[in-house]
């Protein structure tokens, strides 16, 4: 993940910062506690899109 890029996504909820999880390919946001998956480098930003991450 380009750390640019990552610097200027924010979650499309909650515009909180995302963190890169680069072992499951995902953008995480802790607040809204999804994971937005990333598909041949590309941030799908779709909340339907989105996995619920466990508390």
């Amino acid at each position: 993940m380009n750390p640019k890029l990552l610097d200027v996504l924010a979650c499309p909820l909650c515009m909180s910062h995302l963190l890169y999880d680069a072992r499951q390919q995902e953008l995480v946001c802790a607040i809204d506690k999804l994971a937005y998956p990333i598909h041949n480098g590309i941030p799908v930003m779709l909340e339907e899109q989105a996995r619920r991450l466990l508390e």
